[in-house]
């Protein structure tokens, strides 16, 4: 009887550890769940561009404007984000997010990030702000409800703006987005926590209009350093 109460024990603990869900310090770099595409390699910036405009201004370029644009917007970024261990890290200065070089419509998304005390950034869906990501003890930052955590869809006006609940790791810790958008509707979960559950994502760059059915992904510079690691994308009907 006791060996088998043992082996019954032995049995759940190794459930347990396959069936619990790793965190953000434990995952294995750079490796794409099944049915997922890594949108950063790990080695380099393949993939990504610096931001030029916005989806509002970009149409308006002639090919030849939004070409020099470019070049500018990619030199910039090149200086400013580089790859470390496995781990895209922004400087903090240069004043340039970095965008994926292709548009998406619906999708889920993974992406770790990590950030210093009074960091503030944030993921553009389809080119628009933002899926926020700030410290939430930074005073500077209480009047605009950094207290209530990251991961909603802060420029918000009619649909919520706030998260469910504060999900936020300690910070100088990675933390995980999982992020799902199809049509309007965005859900969010953040280390594992329902934060944005099917909130409707408001066009900021044309308060008039819905959200562009397709955009690129943007990481936010926002003039401080900034982590970025397992990128991971899954295009969705």
């Amino acid at each position: 009887m006791k060996n088998a109460c043992s082996l019954v024990f032995v049995v759940l603990v190794a459930f347990v550890l396959v069936a619990a869900p790793l965190s953000a310090e434990d995952k294995p770099l750079n490796t794409p769940p099944a049915g997922f595409t890594a949108l950063f390699n790990g080695k380099d910036l393949t993939g990504w561009k610096g931001l030029v405009g916005s989806p509002k201004t970009r149409p308006t370029m002639s090919p030849d404007e939004l070409a020099r644009a470019q070049e500018q917007a990619d030199k910039i970024a090149r200086e400013h984000w580089k790859v470390e261990d496995g781990v895209l890290v922004y400087s903090g200065k240069g004043k340039m997010s970095l965008c994926t070089t292709k548009d998406y419509g619906n999708f889920e998304l993974y992406v770790d990030w990590k950030i210093k005390e009074h960091g503030d950034s944030g993921i553009y869906l389809r080119g628009s702000p933002q899926v926020q990501i700030w410290d939430p003890k930074d005073p500077n930052q209480l009047k605009n409800g950094c207290d209530k955590g990251s991961g909603a869809l802060w420029n918000n006006q009619k649909n919520p703006k706030f998260p469910l609940v504060v999900a936020d790791n300690p910070i100088g810790e990675w933390n995980t987005f999982h992020i799902k958008m199809v049509g309007e509707k965005v859900t969010i979960h953040l280390n594992g926590k329902l934060v944005t559950d099917n909130v409707t994502m408001e066009n900021v760059w044309e308060r008039d209009k819905p959200i562009y059915p397709t955009g690129q992904i943007e990481l936010q510079d926002h003039g401080n350093t900034l982590f970025f690691r397992n990128i991971y994308i899954k295009e969705l009907p």
